[in-house]
């Protein structure tokens, strides 16, 4: 399994929040980076939402089976 990655994730606190970059090296052929500026709840919404979406995947990638361990 691979360990490289084609995007990076970077958060650093600013005053009264949080900025996010998200870099990503070939959007249509050249790179992009994402910029948020979010207050502290909307990183912790946006954290939340991550999370759920990541433990969704999980479930449908690796479906609980009824009985099985």
């Amino acid at each position: 399994m691979s360990t490289e990655r084609d995007w990076s994730l970077a958060v650093a606190a600013e005053a009264g929040g949080v900025r996010v970059e998200i870099d990503l090296p070939d959007l249509e052929g050249r790179p992009v980076t994402a910029i948020l500026a979010l207050s502290r709840e909307e990183a912790r919404t946006l954290a939340r939402a991550l999370l759920a979406a990541s433990g969704d995947a999980m479930e449908r990638t690796f479906p609980h089976v009824p009985g099985g361990a």
